[in-house]
């Protein structure tokens, strides 16, 4: 198992395309979400979206669906 990035989002943003790809059934992971939330900064550093690599195609494709 390999994780690959699918794109860069703001961090709400991120947390929605996670769901919405769970609920197509790939398995992603929100990195970067709580990074600098002592300083105030989390809102200004992209959320990485990541799925295995045998699902990055699949995942590819709902987001361009979902733009």
């Amino acid at each position: 198992m390999s994780l690959v990035e699918v794109g860069r989002f703001a961090r709400n943003e991120a947390y929605i395309v996670v769901g919405r790809l769970e609920s197509e059934g790939i398995m992603a992971l929100a990195l970067d979400g709580n990074a600098s939330i002592a300083d105030g900064s989390q809102f200004f550093i992209p959320v990485r979206v990541m799925v295995d690599d045998d699902d990055v195609d699949g995942a590819r494709a709902i987001l361009a669906e979902s733009a």
